[in-house]
């Protein structure tokens, strides 16, 4: 499928949040399916193409050679589950994309168990400033409309958030205080995959 769509036409697509190394589907053979996919439709198409591989793993170790296994394949982004990977696994994943020359795309599976519960969750800005600090290069974050919608004012609040170097306090936005990022790089926010 991903051969069909990228000839198709699209520029890019994406391993499913889901997708890690199932016994159906190892993560090795499915990174070297996708690359000659890529390459195969680049060929044919005289377009650039990628896609989105998720190296979420069930240790800092494994992520990275996930990683790893993606630069030496020639593919120029890598994909991490920041919630149900953590912190500190992304803090380290991230630096290690930054230093090798690949895109982190943030996905955030998991989300909604914690960003919605009106009564006691932490709200999305809160994950998404968080990410902010630990690092990615653009982030799953929703939109103002269909399957991922959120409230229009606060989620372009919390697109603000991730992306401006300064965001001004603006409650209508759920901003609530005046933010300065100095020199701490942006997110790109993005609707799912792209």
């Amino acid at each position: 499928a991903c051969y069909e769509c990228l000839r198709g036409g699209l520029d890019f697509t994406k391993d499913d949040e889901n997708v890690n190394s199932q016994p159906f589907m190892r993560w090795r053979d499915r990174f070297l399916f996708v690359a000659e996919a890529i390459y195969k439709s680049q060929a044919e198409t005289g377009e650039i193409k990628g896609h989105y591989l998720n190296a979420t793993a069930g240790n800092v170790d494994q992520m990275i050679a996930r990683a790893q296994c993606a630069k030496e394949l020639g593919m120029p982004i890598v994909m991490h589950d920041y919630l149900t990977g953590g912190w500190t696994a992304n803090t380290t994943l991230s630096n290690y994309c930054r230093a090798h020359g690949l895109l982190l795309h943030i996905h955030r599976a998991m989300h909604a168990v914690i960003d919605r519960q009106k009564n006691h969750g932490i709200h999305f800005r809160v994950l998404a400033k968080s990410l902010r600090m630990s690092g990615g290069d653009h982030l799953h974050s929703g939109t103002v409309v269909g399957k991922l919608e959120g409230e229009r004012n606060v989620t372009l609040g919390f697109v603000d958030i991730m992306r401006d170097a300064y965001i001004e306090k603006d409650r209508d936005r759920g901003v609530f205080f005046t933010q300065d990022w100095a020199s701490l790089p942006g997110v790109m926010p993005v609707a799912s995959g792209g």
